[in-house]
């Protein structure tokens, strides 16, 4: 994944058409059409050997031919000639092409696709493919349409990009019939080189587009999509539509787990994370855009509502509640001010009925009270139309109290022709309008959802966790012991051997042979007893009458057993009866039947569930999905997502469930599967969960060797703990170097605060102003697959607090060959020997992820740096014309 070369496709000087037809309706003849038409400005070369003019331009028999080497080359000629054009193209300079062409998945008689000698004629060049299989591009800002599409697309802010050809022209359809425009119009088609990484990575720092719109009906490359969707979605909104709502594979699933987390809930997962929002219709796809466009920063989900009619007071809270939000509570102040200036007959509460005949200062008034009210994170404002009340009089009242207001408020003006006027006045304001309640409220809930989005995005989970220390070795031990014995699936023991390595507390648990050895240990252990099944080839032991409960004597263990037994010879003839397990009952009256699991995703890698357990945890399906590592805020997140989460914090007599043991089991689970990639499914079901804490009852894992687990297979990679180490400065003050975290924002700040003026141009060749907080986020929310940010961290002398004395950060091209870097040193710390321990550190780093060459640019006059990176071993390259030189080191 990179954006090489992706200037040539989306901002190219000139173009060539190879397979530009005379042919009507041909795909070569509507590709020059639509380039001709669309007001491109640089040259338009087409290229057919049959031909000496198309469209009325000169064209040219072969590539060879061509009078300049093409930025892009617009594919659209028979399969089999492909991979040999792509070759002659990149002989001639050529480093991007758009392959329409559909047909090259095809596996050929040696085993072969023309798609992939497609890949490998480009891959010596670096030559960026877009396709095959695709209708093409639209650039409107630079009249660019190097596509087949039947509509050109007008200019504007809004990028989209699309797997499916069918669903940009239906898109281009609807977007043309509203006046909406789009800075960039992709299609993606088969990906075969350009997927959505390299898309959202060149888009997310693209100046010209606003928002990314998404049609996603796969990802290849879950780390380069996550990692490139992260990155851009701290910029910019992205809007997402996936289809393909089935959970494949799900009856083949060992476990609960894993037929409960639908490939469905995984997508939604990873979108969430990534902070994107997930909408489901084209129409909600644009009007969530323009909603997250022009709102204010969302701070909660409490929505006050006034309206002049109750009728659609009504509908807006009751989509609301659907929807998961919250209808504000106004406290007394608010209801006094209320009181003040409405009629006695008003509702008295939210939604807020200023009555029907309300005149302009009347929807004043209440929405300037409510848009100050401390209990309300945002305003709806409602209105249908009277023939005693002016709609246009009522709209321009609410623009005026919008104006200094940096709280959302929307608009629904229901009707149409009436209220036609009303809806131009807040378009005209920039204020959000909408032709339904339930519109405006879902509107609203996209704002509530696309916060919540953003605060997952800059969480950072370590590692290796504060919160516990699991015994690591101790459990990868009985997972060796498992796959040394060929075995897949552990027995429940050694499950709950490797949970409580992790700390979490299982019920205590022995394996027997016979049913007198079951009835001789229940005695030693102290009734009541629980009595299980131990067979390799039966899972869910409950479903096949393999689990007793309460047991408590040992006749009733012994019989059970000899049951038990009998069953398993009678039902399952073929399964393995290695013995039974013994566990003590775990008595604990009112707690709550839970699950947590783990299962692997064959896109998204582990994935961790979290819900209602019992053995009828498939009919109830109250489950929601996350990805690890965790934290406790993202544990949290993952438990309220769930109908049970109501029920955990306590009702009637039934206490609240101890919420900080339970987040923190979901982290040790989530570690388990970071520390130990073996583990690809795992349940506990049930965890027992009430105001004492948590109990694992039941758990079982299976295991897969090292060798079949991809180790990069968690989506996300979590923060690097074990790249922290401490020193001391000359002066003897204690350092931590680390990698750099979201939450390191603030001091940030502070620490270039106190760089002075000619540091700051060494290091940023030019005096710059405080960062916003855009390009701050930018710095210190880094991802830390493709970049790397050390910071040395120290203790403010006196106090307990942390300040951050200098930085190092590289960037690093995605095929690891080259990284650049940088370095800054807070100026008062100069000769303390920081700026050489940084530059060592990351020198140290890059070499063991196997990077090639480190490079970076230094100032000429930059005489302290160009010293220590001379000292370094570093190279120094002069560049002609340039104010600085190269240094370059090899790794």
């Amino acid at each position: 994944m990179t954006v090489r070369n992706l200037d040539k496709l989306f901002k190219p000087q000139s173009v060539a058409v190879v397979g530009a037809s005379t042919e009507a309706r041909s795909v070569g003849a509507l590709v020059m059409r639509n380039l001709l038409q669309g007001g491109f400005d640089g040259p338009i070369m087409p290229v057919n050997p049959k031909h000496e003019a198309v469209a009325g331009v000169l064209a040219y028999p072969d590539v060879d031919s061509l009078p300049a080497c093409p930025d892009l080359a617009v594919v659209c000629t028979p399969p089999p000639v492909v991979p040999g054009l792509i070759d002659q193209l990149g002989r001639k300079g050529t480093r991007a092409a758009i392959v329409i062409t559909a047909g090259l998945a095809r596996t050929k008689d040696d085993g072969h696709t023309l798609q992939d000698a497609m890949l490998e004629a480009a891959a010596p060049y670096d030559l960026r493919i877009l396709g095959p299989n695709t209708i093409g591009l639209l650039v409107p800002g630079i009249g660019l349409n190097a596509s087949f599409a039947h509509l050109p697309a007008r200019p504007g802010k809004v990028a989209f990009v699309s797997q499916s050809g069918a669903l940009c022209t239906a898109v281009l359809d609807f977007a043309n019939g509203r006046g909406i425009g789009f800075s960039h119009f992709i299609s993606l088609g088969d990906s075969a080189d350009l997927d959505f990484g390299d898309v959202l990575d060149y888009l997310g720092s693209d100046p010209t587009t606003r928002a990314i719109l998404l049609y996603i009906e796969s990802i290849r490359l879950r780390r380069g999509f996550m990692s490139a969707g992260r990155g851009a979605g701290r910029n910019k909104p992205i809007v997402v539509i996936k289809s393909g709502r089935g959970a494949e594979g799900a009856k083949a699933a060992a476990s609960h787990t894993g037929a409960l987390a639908g490939a469905d809930d995984v997508y939604d997962a990873a979108i969430r994370r990534a902070g994107m929002l997930r909408v489901y219709s084209v129409g909600e796809l644009f009007a969530a855009v323009e909603t997250l466009a022009r709102a204010q920063p969302q701070k909660g989900d409490r929505l006050a509502i006034m309206t002049n009619g109750g009728g659609i007071g009504v509908m807006a809270v009751d989509e609301l509640v659907e929807r998961g939000g919250r209808l504000a509570e106004l406290g007394e102040e608010t209801v006094a001010k209320l009181d003040a200036v409405l009629p006695d007959t008003w509702s008295g509460g939210n939604p807020v009925d200023i009555i029907g005949d309300a005149p302009g200062q009347r929807y004043a008034d209440v929405a300037r009270i409510l848009l100050e009210a401390k209990e309300a994170d945002a305003v709806l404002a409602m209105h249908a139309p009277t023939a005693i009340a002016s709609s246009v009089e009522a709209a321009r009242a609410v623009v005026d109290v919008a104006k200094g207001s940096k709280f959302n408020l929307l608009t629904s003006w229901v009707g149409e022709t009436a209220v036609a006027p009303a809806r131009t006045l807040f378009n005209e304001a920039g204020i959000a309008t909408y032709e339904t309640p339930g519109r405006a409220v879902g509107a609203f809930m996209h704002m509530v959802r696309y916060r919540q989005n953003q605060e997952m995005l800059m969480e950072t989970p370590d590692s290796a966790p504060a919160e516990f220390t699991p015994a690591v070795a101790a459990a990868r031990l009985v997972v060796e012991n498992v796959l040394a014995a060929g075995r897949e699936m552990m027995s429940e023991p050694e499950a709950k051997a490797v949970l409580a390595a992790y700390g979490i507390p299982t019920v205590e648990t022995h394996v027997v042979r016979t049913p007198e050895d079951a009835a001789r240990l229940a005695c030693d252990m102290g009734f009541p007893v629980a009595l299980k099944i131990l067979s390799p080839d039966i899972s869910h032991k409950s479903d096949v009458g393999g689990v007793d409960l309460h047991l408590d004597t040992p006749d009733g263990v012994r019989s059970a057993a000899e049951h038990m037994k009998a069953t398993i010879a009678k039902h399952l003839p073929d399964a393995e009866l290695q013995g039974f397990t013994v566990q003590k009952m775990a008595l604990r009256p009112g707690s709550h039947e839970l699950i947590i699991g783990v299962t692997t995703d064959p896109i998204f890698g582990p994935v961790i569930l979290f819900g209602q357990g019992g053995t009828a945890v498939e009919v109830i399906g109250d489950r929601a999905v996350g990805l690890p590592p965790l934290n406790m805020t993202l544990a949290r997140e993952l438990i309220s997502r769930t109908r049970v989460s109501r029920l955990l914090k306590g009702y009637r007599d039934r206490p609240a469930v101890d919420m900080t043991a339970l987040r923190l089991s979901l982290i040790q689970v989530a570690q388990i599967v970071v520390d130990i990639p073996e583990i690809v499914e795992l349940d506990i079901n049930p965890l027992f969960a009430d105001d004492k804490g948590v109990l694992a009852v039941d758990a079982r894992m299976r295991v897969a060797a090292a060798g079949t687990v991809s180790d990069r297979r968690l989506a996300i990679r979590p923060y690097p703990k074990d790249l922290e180490e401490e020193f001391a400065l000359h002066s003897g003050r204690e350092v931590l170097l680390r990698p750099i975290r979201p939450e390191d924002e603030p001091e940030h700040y502070e620490f270039l605060s106190k760089i002075t003026p000619e540091d700051i141009r060494f290091r940023f060749f030019g005096l710059v102003g405080e960062l916003p907080h855009t390009e701050m986020a930018r710095l210190t929310q880094i991802d830390y697959d493709r970049e790397m940010a050390f910071i040395a961290s120290a203790e403010k002398e006196g106090t307990r607090d942390r300040e951050t004395l200098g930085v190092v950060r590289t960037i690093t091209d995605p095929n690891n060959e080259d990284t650049e870097f940088a370095i800054l040193v807070r100026s008062d710390t100069h000769g303390q020997g920081l700026g050489s321990k940084l530059l060592d550190k990351m020198i140290r780093y890059c070499r063991s992820r196997g990077t090639r060459t480190m490079v970076g640019q230094i100032l000429a006059d930059n005489s302290r740096m160009l010293d220590l990176a001379k000292g370094m071993g570093f190279s120094v390259r002069n560049l002609p014309g340039e104010p600085a030189v190269e240094v370059k080191l090899a790794l």
